[in-house]
C-alpha cells in the first residue's frame, strides 16, 4: 500500500504518478477518510483510555461509590462499542480505495499506456540470417519430436503442452546451469509453494489488479490461489519479522506457474509463447531504500549476463507507466529475437517495487535508526517455455536440426543439438 503520510505531504507527485499509470484514485476522498479515520481513532484512543483507568479504580472505590462507576462504566462501553464500530466501517472504506492506488512510478519511467510505448535503451547482438526460410518454434517441435500440443489440448485443453526428449534435457541443464550461477553470485536457492494464500496475493500488489489472471483452488477448509511467479511465495520470507543483519537478501526461486491469460484471446494462441503453465527461475531482493535503484541495475546486468552467455540478440526497454501494473516503480524487459516473427520479444523482466510490497506485507528491516520498510526488487532468471523458443528459433540449422548453446553442454548428456527424429 501507498505511504499516506507521503500522499498528504505530496499530493501533486502521487496524482501525477496514477496519472502516468493510467489509474483512476480518487485522492480527495482517499484523504478525506484518511483525516476523518485519524480522528475518529484518537477519540476511540481516549475512550479506550478512560475505560482502562476507572477500571483498575473501581476495586479501591467505596461500596457507595463503585455502583455508579460501575453504571458509568457500561455507558462509556455502550459508546466504545459504537465508535469502535464506526472507526472500522471508516477503515474498510478507506482500504477499498487505498487498496487500488499503484505505486507511483519512477521519473525515469516513459509515458506511454501500452508495451509498444516502451523505450528501448539497448540493443545487444546480430539478429541471425539464414540463407533458408526459417521454421517456427512448434514446426520444429514436431519435426524434431520435442513439443506435442495436441495430446496436451486431449488431456487438459488449449494452451498446454508436452515437451518431450532433448528440450526436457535442455530445460533441466538451464536450471541446473543458473543455479550454479547464481549461487556463486551469493543467492540462496528456494523452491516455493505453488499454491498462497488471498494475503499473499495483496500483499505482493496482485490484488486486486491482476485478479482475472490467478487461478483460483477452493476447498472445505480454505481457499487458496496458483501463483504465477514465484515472485508472490519468495515476498513471504521475510513477512512479519523484521530483519537484522546485512542487506540486501537475494533469493532465486524454482517454480511452476500458472496464469489463465484471460485478456488475450487470439493473440499469441500458437505454441507455447503464451501458455497456462510454465517453469520460472526468478531473482527476489530485499534491499536497504538508499540501494535499490543500485540493485535494480545489478539484477538487469545478470539478466543480460545470461542472455549474452546464451548467444541470444536482445533488446532491453524501458517499461512505459501505462505497462508497468501496480507494484512496480520501474521495471525492464529483455526482448530476445524471434527469427519467424522478425521482432524482439519479452523474455524477461526486472522490476523495483521499492516499498510498495513492504507496506502491504510488512516487510522490515531493523538497524541502529530503529524500524523501517524495506525496498523489494524481482527479476526473471529463466522463463522455461520461451527460453526454450528462442533457442530453438535463433539457432536452427537448414536441414531442421538445432543447435544447443556451449554454455549448456557441460549439463547435458553429451548432446550438442537436436537433430529430426
Amino acid at each position: 500500500m501507498i505511504d499516506i503520510k507521503d500522499l498528504r505531504e505530496n499530493r501533486e507527485l502521487y496524482e501525477a504518478g496514477f496519472k502516468k499509470k493510467y489509474v483512476d484514485i480518487d485522492v480527495d476522498k482517499l484523504l478525506e477518510l484518511d483525516e476523518k479515520y485519524r480522528a475518529k481513532l484518537i477519540e476511540v484512543e481516549a475512550m479506550r483510555a478512560e475505560k482502562n483507568e476507572v477500571s483498575k479504580a473501581i476495586p479501591n472505590l467505596a461500596d457507595d461509590q463503585k455502583q455508579a462507576k460501575i453504571s458509568e462504566m457500561k455507558e462509556l462501553g455502550d459508546k466504545l462499542d459504537k465508535a469502535e464500530d464506526e472507526l472500522d466501517s471508516v477503515y474498510k472504506e478507506f482500504r477499498e480505495i487505498a487498496i487500488n492506488a499503484p505505486n507511483p512510478p519512477h521519473e525515469s519511467v516513459p509515458e506511454g499506456k501500452e508495451d509498444k510505448d516502451g523505450e528501448v535503451i539497448k540493443t545487444v547482438g546480430e539478429i541471425p540470417k539464414f540463407d533458408f526460410k526459417p521454421k517456427d518454434h512448434l514446426e520444429l517441435g514436431s519435426l524434431l519430436d520435442v513439443i506435442d500440443m495436441e495430446s496436451a489440448a486431449k488431456a487438459s485443453g488449449a494452451r498446454f503442452y508436452y515437451l518431450k526428449n532433448e528440450l526436457v534435457l535442455i530445460e533441466f541443464a538451464l536450471v541446473n546451469w543458473l543455479m550454479h550461477k547464481y549461487v556463486g553470485k551469493g543467492f540462496t536457492p528456494v523452491t516455493v509453494p505453488a499454491l498462497v494464500r488471498e494475503k499473499m496475493m495483496y500483499a505482493t500488489g496482485f490484488f486486486p489488479a491482476d485478479k482475472n489472471e490467478i487461478y483460483e483452488v477452493n476447498s472445505d477448509d480454505d481457499k487458496l490461489f496458483l501463483i504465477g511467479t514465484s515472485e508472490v511465495p519468495l515476498a513471504g520470507l521475510h513477512m512479519g519479522k523484521p530483519v537484522i543483519g546485512d542487506l540486501p537478501k537475494r533469493y532465486v526461486g524454482f517454480s511452476p506457474c500458472f496464469r489463465r491469460e484471460a485478456g488475450s484471446y487470439g493473440k499469441d494462441t500458437k505454441g507455447i509463447l503464451r501458455v497456462h503453465q510454465f517453469d520460472k527461475m526468478e531473482m527476489f531482493s530485499f534491499c536497504h531504500p538508499e540501494k535499490s535503484w543500485e540493485e535494480h541495475d545489478y539484477l538487469l546486468s545478470i539478466e543480460e549476463e545470461i542472455l549474452s552467455e546464451l548467444g541470444l540478440p536482445y533488446q532491453v526497454v524501458n517499461i512505459c507507466g501505462g505497462d508497468l501494473g501496480a507494484p512496480a516503480a520501474k521495471k525492464f524487459d529483455c526482448e530476445v529475437w524471434i527469427p519467424t516473427q522478425e521482432k524482439y520479444r519479452e523474455l524477461t523482466s526486472c522490476s523495483n517495487c521499492t516499498d510498495f510490497q513492504a507496506r502491504r506485507g510488512g516487510i522490515r528491516y531493523k538497524d541502529e535508526s530503529g524500524t523501517n520498510f524495506m525496498h523489494t526488487l524481482n527479476g526473471t532468471a529463466m522463463a522455461s517455455t520461451r527460453t526454450l523458443i528462442a533457442i530453438m528459433e535463433n539457432f536452427q540449422q537448414k536441414d531442421g536440426s538445432v543447435k544447443i548453446p556451449e554454455v549448456l553442454h557441460p549439463y547435458l548428456p553429451k548432446i550438442t543439438e537436436i537433430r529430426p527424429k
